[in-house]
Protein backbone atom coordinates (compact mmCIF):
# COMPACT_ATOMS: atom_id res chain seq x y z
CA UNK A 1 0.00 0.00 0.00
CA UNK A 2 1.13 3.60 -1.04
CA UNK A 3 1.04 6.39 1.55
CA UNK A 4 0.65 9.95 0.28
CA UNK A 5 2.14 12.64 2.59
CA UNK A 6 0.43 15.38 1.17
CA UNK A 7 -2.22 16.68 3.14
CA UNK A 8 -5.44 18.36 2.54
CA UNK A 9 -7.48 16.22 -0.56
CA UNK A 10 -5.51 13.44 0.22
CA UNK A 11 -6.19 13.14 3.89
CA UNK A 12 -10.06 13.33 3.09
CA UNK A 13 -10.33 10.91 0.87
CA UNK A 14 -8.79 8.53 3.39
CA UNK A 15 -8.96 7.27 6.66
CA UNK A 16 -5.76 7.23 8.81
CA UNK A 17 -5.75 4.88 12.01
CA UNK A 18 -2.51 4.45 14.34
CA UNK A 19 -2.17 1.80 16.86
CA UNK A 20 0.10 2.31 19.07
CA UNK A 21 2.17 -0.37 22.15
CA UNK A 22 4.82 -1.67 23.69
CA UNK A 23 5.46 -4.41 20.95
CA UNK A 24 4.52 -4.48 17.51
CA UNK A 25 4.77 -8.27 17.82
CA UNK A 26 1.50 -8.00 20.20
CA UNK A 27 -0.47 -6.07 17.17
CA UNK A 28 0.39 -8.01 14.53
CA UNK A 29 -0.32 -11.77 16.78
CA UNK A 30 -3.79 -10.30 18.32
CA UNK A 31 -5.08 -7.92 15.56
CA UNK A 32 -4.54 -9.03 12.64
CA UNK A 33 -8.04 -9.49 11.96
CA UNK A 34 -8.51 -5.54 12.68
CA UNK A 35 -5.15 -5.00 10.46
CA UNK A 36 -6.68 -6.75 7.40
CA UNK A 37 -10.20 -5.03 7.63
CA UNK A 38 -8.53 -1.52 7.16
CA UNK A 39 -6.11 -2.37 4.87
CA UNK A 40 -8.24 -4.32 2.29
CA UNK A 41 -10.97 -1.44 2.89
CA UNK A 42 -7.93 0.98 1.55
CA UNK A 43 -7.18 2.80 5.30
CA UNK A 44 -3.85 4.03 6.08
CA UNK A 45 -2.96 2.23 9.08
CA UNK A 46 0.34 3.39 11.50
CA UNK A 47 1.82 0.94 13.54
CA UNK A 48 4.18 2.99 16.18
CA UNK A 49 5.84 0.56 18.59
CA UNK A 50 9.57 -0.78 19.21
CA UNK A 51 11.50 -2.55 16.19
CA UNK A 52 11.47 -6.30 15.96
CA UNK A 53 10.63 -9.12 13.22
CA UNK A 54 6.99 -8.17 13.24
CA UNK A 55 7.63 -5.13 11.40
CA UNK A 56 8.38 -6.90 7.38
CA UNK A 57 5.31 -8.73 8.12
CA UNK A 58 3.20 -5.99 8.86
CA UNK A 59 4.69 -3.95 6.22
CA UNK A 60 3.85 -6.69 3.79
CA UNK A 61 0.33 -6.43 5.19
CA UNK A 62 -0.12 -2.67 3.78
CA UNK A 63 0.88 -0.94 7.41
CA UNK A 64 3.11 1.85 7.87
CA UNK A 65 5.45 0.73 10.88
CA UNK A 66 7.58 3.59 13.39
CA UNK A 67 10.13 2.78 15.21
CA UNK A 68 9.32 4.19 18.98
CA UNK A 69 11.07 4.13 22.18
CA UNK A 70 9.29 2.67 25.00
CA UNK A 71 11.47 0.71 28.33
CA UNK A 72 8.65 -1.15 29.04
CA UNK A 73 10.32 -2.55 32.52
CA UNK A 74 12.08 0.93 33.31
CA UNK A 75 10.92 3.36 35.91
CA UNK A 76 13.20 6.23 34.76
CA UNK A 77 10.59 9.08 34.27
CA UNK A 78 13.23 10.25 31.80
CA UNK A 79 12.67 7.68 29.36
CA UNK A 80 8.57 8.06 29.73
CA UNK A 81 9.06 11.36 28.82
CA UNK A 82 11.21 10.37 26.03
CA UNK A 83 8.38 8.03 24.92
CA UNK A 84 5.98 10.55 25.25
CA UNK A 85 7.53 13.04 22.87
CA UNK A 86 8.53 11.21 20.52
CA UNK A 87 4.60 9.82 20.41
CA UNK A 88 2.98 13.66 20.22
CA UNK A 89 5.85 14.14 17.52
CA UNK A 90 4.67 11.33 15.63
CA UNK A 91 1.07 12.58 15.89
CA UNK A 92 2.16 15.95 14.87
CA UNK A 93 3.63 14.91 11.74
CA UNK A 94 1.71 11.87 11.13
CA UNK A 95 -2.28 13.36 11.84
CA UNK A 96 -4.08 10.48 12.28
CA UNK A 97 -8.03 10.50 12.61
CA UNK A 98 -7.68 8.18 15.35
CA UNK A 99 -4.97 6.56 17.76
CA UNK A 100 -5.73 2.91 19.91
CA UNK A 101 -3.12 2.77 22.58
CA UNK A 102 -2.34 -0.72 24.09
CA UNK A 103 -0.49 -1.58 27.11
CA UNK A 104 0.31 0.58 29.85
CA UNK A 105 2.76 3.29 28.74
CA UNK A 106 1.55 3.64 25.23
CA UNK A 107 -2.06 3.90 27.54
CA UNK A 108 -0.42 6.72 29.45
CA UNK A 109 1.64 8.36 28.07
CA UNK A 110 0.08 8.06 24.46
CA UNK A 111 -2.96 9.47 25.66
CA UNK A 112 -1.44 12.32 26.32
CA UNK A 113 0.55 12.64 24.12
CA UNK A 114 -2.56 12.76 21.78
CA UNK A 115 -4.30 14.97 23.44
CA UNK A 116 -1.68 17.29 23.34
CA UNK A 117 -1.96 16.86 19.88
CA UNK A 118 -5.25 17.10 19.11
CA UNK A 119 -6.08 14.28 18.17
CA UNK A 120 -8.61 11.43 19.48
CA UNK A 121 -7.61 8.62 20.48
CA UNK A 122 -9.10 5.23 22.39
CA UNK A 123 -7.23 3.37 25.43
CA UNK A 124 -7.78 -0.68 25.49
CA UNK A 125 -6.84 -1.84 28.75
CA UNK A 126 -4.85 -5.18 27.86
CA UNK A 127 -3.91 -6.29 31.20
CA UNK A 128 -3.87 -4.72 34.45
CA UNK A 129 -0.45 -6.52 34.52
CA UNK A 130 1.91 -5.95 37.83
CA UNK A 131 -0.21 -2.49 38.51
CA UNK A 132 -2.66 -4.57 40.10
CA UNK A 133 -0.34 -7.40 41.08
CA UNK A 134 2.16 -6.38 43.08
CA UNK A 135 1.65 -3.63 46.05
CA UNK A 136 4.73 -1.29 45.61
CA UNK A 137 5.71 2.39 45.36
CA UNK A 138 6.05 2.12 40.85
CA UNK A 139 2.12 0.20 41.40
CA UNK A 140 1.22 2.96 43.21
CA UNK A 141 2.86 5.50 40.82
CA UNK A 142 1.25 3.78 37.58
CA UNK A 143 -2.54 4.21 39.05
CA UNK A 144 -1.93 8.11 39.75
CA UNK A 145 -0.60 8.57 35.95
CA UNK A 146 -3.69 6.21 35.16
CA UNK A 147 -5.71 8.72 36.86
CA UNK A 148 -4.61 11.50 34.95
CA UNK A 149 -4.34 10.43 31.61
CA UNK A 150 -7.31 8.47 31.53
CA UNK A 151 -9.07 12.57 31.04
CA UNK A 152 -8.55 11.97 27.71
CA UNK A 153 -9.19 9.04 25.48
CA UNK A 154 -12.53 9.41 23.67
CA UNK A 155 -13.12 6.06 24.88
CA UNK A 156 -11.38 3.39 27.86
CA UNK A 157 -12.14 -0.16 26.37
CA UNK A 158 -11.89 -3.20 28.97
CA UNK A 159 -11.29 -6.75 28.24
CA UNK A 160 -13.12 -7.82 31.29
CA UNK A 161 -15.59 -6.76 34.16
CA UNK A 162 -12.90 -6.79 36.95
CA UNK A 163 -10.35 -5.06 35.09
CA UNK A 164 -13.45 -2.42 34.62
CA UNK A 165 -14.72 -2.76 38.12
CA UNK A 166 -11.21 -2.29 39.84
CA UNK A 167 -10.51 1.27 37.68
CA UNK A 168 -14.09 2.58 38.79
CA UNK A 169 -13.81 1.31 41.95
CA UNK A 170 -10.23 2.66 42.77
CA UNK A 171 -11.50 6.15 41.45
CA UNK A 172 -8.91 5.93 38.28
CA UNK A 173 -11.48 7.31 35.64
CA UNK A 174 -12.24 11.17 35.40
CA UNK A 175 -14.93 10.20 32.93
CA UNK A 176 -17.00 6.56 34.11
CA UNK A 177 -18.81 7.13 31.46
CA UNK A 178 -16.49 7.07 29.16
CA UNK A 179 -15.55 3.03 29.84
CA UNK A 180 -16.52 0.29 28.07
CA UNK A 181 -16.12 -3.72 27.64
CA UNK A 182 -14.98 -4.69 25.16
CA UNK A 183 -14.91 -8.87 26.32
CA UNK A 184 -12.03 -9.95 24.71
CA UNK A 185 -10.22 -9.22 21.78
CA UNK A 186 -11.84 -12.34 19.59
CA UNK A 187 -10.11 -14.93 18.06
CA UNK A 188 -10.25 -16.51 13.66
CA UNK A 189 -12.52 -19.15 13.86
CA UNK A 190 -11.23 -20.17 10.70
CA UNK A 191 -7.77 -19.65 11.67
CA UNK A 192 -8.03 -21.60 14.98
CA UNK A 193 -10.03 -24.89 13.55
CA UNK A 194 -11.69 -27.74 15.80
CA UNK A 195 -8.96 -30.30 15.70
CA UNK A 196 -9.67 -33.94 17.60
CA UNK A 197 -7.61 -34.58 20.45
CA UNK A 198 -4.69 -36.72 19.61
CA UNK A 199 -5.16 -40.48 20.56
CA UNK A 200 -2.13 -41.82 21.96
CA UNK A 201 -0.58 -43.18 25.10
CA UNK A 202 1.01 -40.23 26.30
CA UNK A 203 -0.21 -36.97 27.52
CA UNK A 204 0.55 -32.97 27.03
CA UNK A 205 0.64 -30.47 29.05
CA UNK A 206 1.54 -26.97 27.40
CA UNK A 207 1.88 -23.35 28.88
CA UNK A 208 1.82 -20.61 26.08
CA UNK A 209 3.10 -17.28 26.74
CA UNK A 210 5.73 -14.77 27.75
CA UNK A 211 7.85 -17.16 30.22
CA UNK A 212 6.94 -14.70 33.19
CA UNK A 213 6.50 -15.51 36.42
CA UNK A 214 3.56 -13.60 37.02
CA UNK A 215 2.06 -15.93 33.98
CA UNK A 216 2.24 -18.89 36.93
CA UNK A 217 5.20 -20.47 35.53
CA UNK A 218 6.92 -20.86 38.55
CA UNK A 219 3.72 -23.00 40.29
CA UNK A 220 3.64 -24.97 36.92
CA UNK A 221 6.82 -25.98 37.61
CA UNK A 222 6.22 -27.12 41.11
CA UNK A 223 3.10 -29.01 40.10
CA UNK A 224 4.93 -31.01 37.39
CA UNK A 225 7.61 -31.79 39.58
CA UNK A 226 5.59 -33.06 42.41
CA UNK A 227 3.23 -35.41 39.41
CA UNK A 228 5.73 -36.34 37.40
CA UNK A 229 6.26 -40.01 39.61
CA UNK A 230 2.70 -40.55 39.88
CA UNK A 231 2.01 -39.56 36.05
CA UNK A 232 4.60 -40.89 34.02
CA UNK A 233 3.49 -40.40 31.05
CA UNK A 234 2.66 -36.77 31.26
CA UNK A 235 4.31 -34.40 30.00
CA UNK A 236 4.96 -30.82 30.84
CA UNK A 237 5.97 -28.09 27.99
CA UNK A 238 6.61 -24.30 27.55
CA UNK A 239 5.95 -22.28 24.56
CA UNK A 240 6.96 -18.55 24.53
CA UNK A 241 10.01 -16.21 24.75
CA UNK A 242 12.52 -15.99 27.62
CA UNK A 243 14.18 -12.77 28.94
CA UNK A 244 11.57 -10.37 27.78
CA UNK A 245 11.14 -6.65 28.24
CA UNK A 246 9.53 -7.48 31.63
CA UNK A 247 9.81 -6.80 34.84
CA UNK A 248 8.51 -10.56 35.85
CA UNK A 249 11.05 -12.44 33.04
CA UNK A 250 12.19 -15.53 33.39
CA UNK A 251 15.69 -15.86 31.94
CA UNK A 252 16.78 -18.58 29.75
CA UNK A 253 19.33 -19.89 31.98
CA UNK A 254 16.52 -20.67 34.82
CA UNK A 255 14.38 -22.78 32.05
CA UNK A 256 17.53 -24.79 31.25
CA UNK A 257 18.24 -25.98 34.49
CA UNK A 258 14.16 -27.35 34.34
CA UNK A 259 15.09 -28.88 31.37
CA UNK A 260 18.32 -30.32 33.23
CA UNK A 261 16.33 -31.15 35.91
CA UNK A 262 13.88 -33.47 33.32
CA UNK A 263 10.92 -31.74 34.45
CA UNK A 264 9.72 -29.48 31.16
CA UNK A 265 10.20 -29.41 28.02
CA UNK A 266 11.20 -25.98 26.25
CA UNK A 267 9.66 -25.68 23.06
CA UNK A 268 11.43 -22.05 21.68
CA UNK A 269 9.23 -19.71 20.90
CA UNK A 270 6.88 -19.41 17.37
CA UNK A 271 5.00 -16.71 15.07
CA UNK A 272 2.43 -19.70 15.14
CA UNK A 273 1.07 -21.50 18.07
CA UNK A 274 -1.69 -23.64 16.10
CA UNK A 275 0.76 -26.70 15.44
CA UNK A 276 1.39 -26.76 19.13
CA UNK A 277 -2.20 -26.62 20.37
CA UNK A 278 -2.95 -29.11 18.05
CA UNK A 279 0.03 -31.37 19.67
CA UNK A 280 -1.20 -30.55 23.37
CA UNK A 281 -3.98 -32.66 25.24
CA UNK A 282 -4.53 -29.31 27.43
CA UNK A 283 -3.14 -25.76 27.50
CA UNK A 284 -2.37 -24.62 30.81
CA UNK A 285 -2.31 -21.00 32.27
CA UNK A 286 -1.69 -20.41 36.16
CA UNK A 287 -1.73 -16.74 35.49
CA UNK A 288 -1.96 -14.15 38.26
CA UNK A 289 -3.92 -11.70 36.32
CA UNK A 290 -4.76 -11.31 32.81
CA UNK A 291 -7.00 -9.02 30.41
CA UNK A 292 -8.37 -11.92 28.27
CA UNK A 293 -5.66 -14.19 27.30
CA UNK A 294 -5.50 -14.83 23.55
CA UNK A 295 -3.81 -17.94 24.13
CA UNK A 296 -6.79 -19.56 26.01
CA UNK A 297 -9.25 -18.37 23.20
CA UNK A 298 -7.30 -20.33 20.35
CA UNK A 299 -6.97 -23.60 22.75
CA UNK A 300 -10.64 -23.71 23.48
CA UNK A 301 -11.31 -22.99 19.54
CA UNK A 302 -9.01 -25.25 18.59
CA UNK A 303 -11.13 -28.05 21.07
CA UNK A 304 -8.54 -28.06 23.74
CA UNK A 305 -9.68 -28.55 27.63
CA UNK A 306 -7.74 -25.87 28.95
CA UNK A 307 -6.61 -25.96 32.94
CA UNK A 308 -6.65 -22.03 34.43
CA UNK A 309 -5.97 -19.89 37.36
CA UNK A 310 -9.69 -18.38 39.27
CA UNK A 311 -8.69 -14.42 37.97
CA UNK A 312 -9.76 -12.10 36.06
CA UNK A 313 -9.57 -12.85 32.51
CA UNK A 314 -9.04 -16.32 32.74
CA UNK A 315 -12.32 -17.03 34.04
CA UNK A 316 -13.69 -15.27 31.47
CA UNK A 317 -12.56 -18.03 28.95
CA UNK A 318 -12.73 -20.98 31.37
CA UNK A 319 -16.29 -22.22 32.79
CA UNK A 320 -14.82 -24.75 35.46
CA UNK A 321 -15.44 -28.24 34.63
CA UNK A 322 -17.77 -27.24 31.35
CA UNK A 323 -14.58 -26.41 29.16
CA UNK A 324 -11.59 -26.90 31.39
CA UNK A 325 -10.63 -26.16 35.17
CA UNK A 326 -10.22 -23.74 37.23
CA UNK A 327 -7.28 -23.33 40.23
CA UNK A 328 -6.39 -21.13 42.64
CA UNK A 329 -4.03 -18.39 42.17
CA UNK A 330 -0.51 -18.61 43.20
CA UNK A 331 -0.84 -22.07 44.54
CA UNK A 332 0.99 -25.06 43.08
CA UNK A 333 -1.10 -27.95 45.27
CA UNK A 334 -4.01 -26.32 43.56
CA UNK A 335 -2.83 -26.37 40.41
CA UNK A 336 -1.13 -29.97 40.62
CA UNK A 337 -4.71 -31.42 42.09
CA UNK A 338 -6.48 -29.38 39.00
CA UNK A 339 -3.05 -31.16 36.33
CA UNK A 340 -4.21 -34.52 38.17
CA UNK A 341 -8.25 -34.23 38.00
CA UNK A 342 -7.76 -33.48 34.13
CA UNK A 343 -5.24 -36.72 33.69
CA UNK A 344 -7.48 -39.05 35.95
CA UNK A 345 -10.80 -37.75 33.24
CA UNK A 346 -11.75 -40.27 30.49
CA UNK A 347 -11.28 -39.46 27.00
CA UNK A 348 -14.90 -38.67 26.42
CA UNK A 349 -15.11 -36.32 28.89
CA UNK A 350 -12.00 -34.88 27.78
CA UNK A 351 -13.94 -34.78 24.03
CA UNK A 352 -16.89 -33.23 25.84
CA UNK A 353 -15.10 -30.51 27.36
CA UNK A 354 -13.56 -29.74 24.00
CA UNK A 355 -16.50 -29.54 22.13
CA UNK A 356 -18.45 -27.44 24.62
CA UNK A 357 -15.17 -25.23 24.23
CA UNK A 358 -15.08 -24.74 21.27
CA UNK A 359 -18.80 -23.77 21.09
CA UNK A 360 -18.34 -20.44 24.04
CA UNK A 361 -15.29 -19.28 21.37
CA UNK A 362 -17.60 -19.20 18.92
CA UNK A 363 -21.00 -18.11 20.74
CA UNK A 364 -18.85 -15.55 22.96
CA UNK A 365 -15.06 -14.34 21.35
CA UNK A 366 -15.55 -14.41 17.37
CA UNK A 367 -13.05 -11.86 16.00
CA UNK A 368 -15.67 -10.67 13.41
CA UNK A 369 -18.18 -8.92 16.26
CA UNK A 370 -14.94 -7.22 17.44
CA UNK A 371 -14.19 -5.70 14.59
CA UNK A 372 -17.45 -4.50 14.18
CA UNK A 373 -16.89 -2.49 17.70
CA UNK A 374 -13.93 -0.66 16.13
CA UNK A 375 -15.31 0.25 12.87
CA UNK A 376 -18.56 1.45 14.87
CA UNK A 377 -16.21 3.74 17.20
CA UNK A 378 -14.37 4.87 13.99
CA UNK A 379 -17.37 5.76 12.05
CA UNK A 380 -18.60 7.75 15.47
CA UNK A 381 -15.07 9.86 15.97
CA UNK A 382 -13.84 10.47 12.41
CA UNK A 383 -17.57 9.96 10.08
CA UNK A 384 -15.76 7.47 7.94
CA UNK A 385 -16.22 3.96 8.04
CA UNK A 386 -14.05 0.65 6.72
Amino acid sequence: MKFNDTKGASRARTLHVALVCNTAWAIYTYRRGLLSALTQSGACVTIIAPRDRTFEPLEQMGCRCVELPVASKGTNPLDDLRTMLALYRHYRALKPDVVFHYTIKPNIYGSIAAWLARVPSVAVTTGLGYVFIQKSRAAEVAKRLYRFAFRFPREVWFLNRDDEAAFKDGNLLAHPERARLLHGEGVDLEDFPFTPLPARAEFAFVLIGRLLWDKGVGEYVEAARALRARYPHARFQLLGPVGVDNPSAISREHVAKWEREGIIEYLGETADVRPYIAAADCVVLPSYREGVPRTLMEASAMGRPIVATDVPGCREVVADSVNGLLCTVRDAHSLGQALARMLDLGDAARSAMAKRGRKKIEKEFDERVVVQRYRELIREITGSTF
